[in-house]
């Protein structure tokens, strides 16, 4: 009869692991193919085109060109390849501007071929329009409408996913950001890390420590949004009246919000680490006349260092992943950073505001599942990081 339970068992965990293996392989599936179907879209919006006078010999325009025309930042032809002659934008809402309401007809039957002839009669028009008004029209040159380039994406330097005509899909922003932000928490929870650490590890009375390690654990369980609302409402003013900004939400903000988040994973395993050390390096290292803080920076920390690396790589994971609480104090400006103290942007913070809003399908929707690939495999990285370092130690 035991050995029939034994069985059973064996059999159950070994199901278990089957169907959480086949889980996460098809989550991971989902997430990839959800997320490279981002270039199979279209630059111009579906169901629209770019329509030009037929003498206008440009064919192809970039996402990026095609939004300076109609921020008006490109105002010539010769600018993008055209000839020298200046730009005319034109987009459906204007049809009204140069035909009155009869002259379109009550349900804007003869809009078509009204649209024709203005495309036909102004040589340095471009205008944004459905499709359907000109499938069967001569007189119009209609630009290629190609498909996202990957370049655009992974070195673009525009995050804009509902632009009209050509949504920006420009990833660098996002990137730079969370990395940007992580790596600035890094650099303030490090110090204070290790030297909780080492007083937990080498200072501190038992009694002590047993007082410390339960509430620095604590830290852990505390939801990132406490996290986040403490963050906007201390520490981002004080960053706004110490460096006399604008505003205080910036990525100074977030780094410190996610310093204090990282410091329990950093401080727990790195005292960990230390704590493995021998008893008898230690009184070794006494013995032959070194201080205390001698044993310490020579023998103790020298042998936890493999430890204390993975606690810090465990910290970078935990920053570079946190959602709400940075979505609260950086100020969730999509632009390349070149300063601590301005607003950013991180990924996980972009994909929580946005997804619920993206159409199901669609080129945004799909943009931020190729963002998810690209935290996926920055985790891995500092997964992998982590084994390395925890290889080196055994």
């Amino acid at each position: 009869m035991k050995k029939v339970f034994e069985k059973i068992v064996e059999a159950i965990l070994i199901c278990s692991g089957y169907i959480t293996s086949i889980t996460i392989l098809l989550i991971v599936a989902f997430l990839f193919t959800e997320a490279f179907g981002l270039f199979g879209n279209r630059v111009i919006e579906e169901g629209y085109v770019l329509a030009l006078n037929k003498e206008n010999k440009v064919d192809k325009l970039s996402a990026k060109q095609i939004k300076d025309i109609f921020d008006e930042e490109i105002v010539n032809w010769k600018e993008v390849g055209g000839k020298d002659m200046p730009i005319k934008l034109f987009r459906l809402e204007d049809l009204t501007v140069y035909y009155s309401e009869s002259e379109l007809g009550e349900s804007y039957e003869y809009a078509p071929s009204k649209i024709e002839a203005l495309i036909k009669n102004n040589l340095g028009i471009i205008a944004f329009i459905p499709q359907k008004f000109v499938e069967n029209s001569e007189n119009i040159h209609i630009i290629e409408n190609q498909t996202i380039p990957i370049k655009d994406v992974f070195a673009g330097e525009e995050w804009f996913p509902t632009a009209t005509p050509a949504p920006q899909f420009g990833f660098l922003p996002l990137i730079t950001g969370t990395l940007w932000v992580s790596f600035f928490a890094i650099l303030i929870a490090l110090p204070f890390s290790l030297s909780v650490s080492i007083y937990m590890s080498e200072i501190a009375t038992p009694k002590v420590r047993n007082i410390l390690k339960p509430l620095i654990e604590l830290l852990s369980g505390i939801p990132s949004v406490v996290y986040g609302f403490f963050g906007l409402i201390v520490i981002v003013p004080i960053i706004q009246k110490f460096f006399n900004l604008p505003v205080g939400e910036t990525g100074l903000s977030g780094s410190i919000v996610l310093a204090i988040m990282a410091l329990p994973t950093i401080i727990t395993v790195a005292e960990d680490a230390m704590r493995n050390c021998p008893r008898t390096m230690r009184e070794a290292s006494l013995a032959l006349g070194a201080s205390r803080w001698q044993t310490i920076y020579k023998v103790v920390i020298p042998f936890s260092i493999s430890g204390i690396t993975s606690g810090v790589v465990l910290g970078i994971g935990r920053a570079i992943g946190e959602t709400m609480a940075v979505l609260m104090v950086t100020g969730n400006a999509a632009v390349i950073p070149t300063s601590i103290l301005e607003p950013l942007r991180t990924i996980p913070a972009t994909i929580a505001a946005e997804l619920g809003e993206a159409p199901s399908g669609g080129a945004h929707y799909q943009s931020l599942f190729m963002l998810g690939v690209v935290l996926f495999f920055i985790t891995l990285v500092i997964n992998s990081c982590v084994e390395y370092v925890s290889s080196r130690n055994k």
